[in-house]
């Protein structure tokens, strides 16, 4: 996407984006209203409205400005849904499956926007409208595929710790979760280090191939 001009990349990059942390976090409450927890459904957060959900760090700014440094490599977040695991029957269980909810919905939504890119791609003899459809297909791809892999980290506060600690026996996911107040030290670290690029540059590259391959790109 480097022939694009800015205008054009944060045209491109927006909804895919934005829906890509918003239908997350609705994700997260839909679970656990399956569970018996209703609390973000009261709060009016089980909505695609991207308005409900938006953090004006993690959704506009971050993007913003990683969109304008040409990195390639963009993501964020929204506002969490809250959840109140003491309506669960089995918290723990109910918890793993919660946060698993979040990445799974990213998975989908990157199956959503390579197809959509596959009929850019069979419409391509008509390029005003092919063009679009691949780049923001693309795009959509790349974000969620970011925002799986990063949040399957067993690193707390992500998703995938909350994954593992309903895995771990009880003694050893008490322990795990006290890491939760060093989890953002933790993730900058790994951001300043470089290591959270080479943790997640073989599965990234994989994982877009296949859905590339998928998009017919």
């Amino acid at each position: 996407m480097d022939e694009l001009t800015l205008v054009q990349r944060v045209v491109v990059w927006f909804l895919p984006v934005v829906f890509a942390i918003t239908v997350h976090e609705v994700a997260h409450g839909w679970m656990a209203k399956q569970f018996g927890d209703t609390t973000a459904d009261r709060e009016g957060r089980l909505t695609l409205n991207p308005l409900k959900h938006i953090d004006w760090l993690g959704t506009i700014i971050i993007p913003g400005l990683l969109l304008l440094t040409f990195t390639g490599f963009i993501f964020g977040w929204a506002k969490p849904v809250p959840v109140d695991a003491r309506y669960f029957k089995n918290p723990r269980r109910a918890m793993a499956l919660v946060a698993l909810a979040g990445p799974v919905s990213n998975l989908l939504m990157a199956v959503f926007w390579a197809l959509l890119a596959r009929l850019g791609v069979l419409l391509y003899d008509y390029e005003f409208i092919a063009m679009p459809l691949i780049y923001t297909g693309v795009a959509g791809i790349s974000i969620n595929l970011v925002l799986m892999l990063i949040n399957l980290l067993p690193i707390p506060p992500l998703d995938g710790s909350r994954v593992l600690s309903g895995l771990l026996p009880d003694y050893w996911a008490w322990q795990f979760n006290r890491l939760e107040r060093f989890g953002f030290l933790i993730l900058l670290l790994l951001l300043s280090t470089n290591l959270l690029g080479a943790v997640l540059q073989y599965p990234m590259f994989y994982a877009q191939q296949l859905f590339f391959s998928l998009a017919g790109l």
